[in-house]
């Protein structure tokens, strides 16, 4: 590997710019952004002679399946051109240091890869996790030290966490496997490394579309092996923009809201002895609605039926895209929001009158859009945000519109990446 002064130097030379141009940025910004990571690693750990290289791993956007992965159904998520970006040095110790930009620095003794109770819930559990997940499959993984910044936004519903979980696995990848792990192996890995060392419950589509890149059709139906159809879309060449919109709303205090979905979803299952509704028929759940309103609710059943129909959905959008036929997609996305808002039920939170953040949002993109487009919300729901496909002749006005109903800068310009995790070296 290059030296971090070697890799400067041919930054400003341009010589990475081939490689740096999948992550869906600029070449001036993609330059930018990468010397700002390897000033932050000399200024860090003051290795400019140490041989290096960067890593990057995307944030994601969920497009269809709306609550439908816990119940082992059907999503369709892509990476976005919004990244973890880190510059990483083996230092021949059995620590890993791990400094994000604005964030105490990370120091992790494998000295022990079993989880940590003290660790729960901070990126030290991460950093532990994924390197115990490779150690797991015979790698003998050593010390490395790695400063990361990031622009996933935070409570976007973009994921950032699998962002991170998936960088330090295409550095551990590196380092220390030879490359051989591949994209959906070190999903796998995040996701228990999510789960087990966090301790936050999670499916496994952030971790799959970061790692995968691009856009993924997953059937989680065996969540342990689940089926990876990679999408191929260019929103340019169909003229549209990816925009993610802030409702302004704090997922504070939510937890409740979030467990209901699938508690009530598990609920109906549960009524046919089953613990998951893809392990039941659509036809079963309509033939016993009376007997399932009186043992779930009508809430329940309602969110039932939006699984089979978003179930759908996530799979016909997949299919829309590769038969270029963007018109059916966009007609599938409208579909979705209408679903969430109407069935789901995860646009408020029980009983919210005084504030209804990504109500309003909605309505306000709807507006700017004129039946253009289309939009729906975006990720968990209830707060955070939503998601629309908008014409590039109206982007500047659709986001004006946006902006002065919800505020300066909650409209966030996206693009779908083209990769997922990724090494950059001369």
């Amino acid at each position: 590997m290059a030296t971090v002064s070697e890799m400067k130097t041919a930054l400003e030379k341009g010589m990475l710019d081939e490689k740096l141009a999948p992550l869906g940025r600029t070449a001036d910004t993609a330059r930018e952004r990468a010397k700002a990571v390897l000033d932050g690693f000399v200024k860090t750990f003051g290795e400019a002679s140490a041989p290096a290289a960067l890593y990057s791993a995307p944030g994601r956007t969920e497009i269809g399946g709306n609550h439908t992965d816990h119940q082992h159904g059907h999503v369709l998520a892509a990476a976005v051109n919004l990244d973890f970006m880190a510059c990483a040095v083996p230092n021949g110790t059995n620590r890993i240091r791990f400094q994000s930009e604005g964030w105490p620095m990370v120091e992790v003794a494998l000295d022990g890869m079993e989880p940590r109770e003290e660790e729960k819930e901070s990126t030290a559990a991460l950093v532990r996790g994924m390197a115990a997940e490779a150690a797991s499959r015979g790698y003998r993984i050593g010390g490395f030290d790695a400063y990361a910044t990031s622009d996933v936004l935070p409570g976007s519903g973009l994921s950032s966490s699998a962002a991170c979980e998936v960088l330090i696995g295409v550095i551990v990848n590196h380092l220390f496997c030879g490359g051989e792990l591949d994209a959906p192996t070190i999903a796998r890995m995040a996701q228990v490394a999510e789960n087990v060392y966090f301790g936050k419950p999670s499916g496994l589509m952030d971790q799959m579309a970061s790692s995968v890149g691009s856009a993924v059709s997953i059937d989680f139906q065996d969540p342990a092996h689940s089926v990876i159809r990679p999408v191929k879309v260019d929103l340019e060449a169909e003229g549209y923009a990816l925009c993610i919109i802030d409702s302004g709303a704090s997922h504070a205090d939510l937890t409740a809201e979030y467990a209901a979905i699938p508690q009530e979803m598990k609920a109906v299952a549960a009524y046919f002895g089953k613990e998951v509704l893809r392990e039941v028929s659509e036809q079963e759940v309509m033939e016993n609605i009376p007997a399932l309103r009186a043992a779930a609710g009508d809430r329940a059943v309602l969110r039932a039926l939006h699984f089979y129909g978003d179930d759908r959905r996530a799979v016909e959008e997949a299919d829309a895209l590769e038969r270029g036929d963007f018109d059916a997609f966009l007609q599938l996305v409208r579909e979705s929001g209408i679903s969430s808002w109407t069935m789901l039920q995860n646009i408020a939170p029980a009983g919210a009158v005084r504030e209804q953040a990504v109500a309003v949002a909605l309505a306000a993109a709807e507006y700017a859009l004129g039946g253009r487009g289309a939009v729906r919300v975006h990720g968990g729901g209830f707060a955070g945000t939503i998601q629309a496909f908008v014409p590039l002749d109206m982007l500047s006005d659709f986001r004006r519109q946006v902006e002065a109903a919800l505020g300066e800068n909650h409209c966030h310009v996206l693009s779908i990446r083209s990769v997922g995790g990724t090494v950059i070296t001369l």
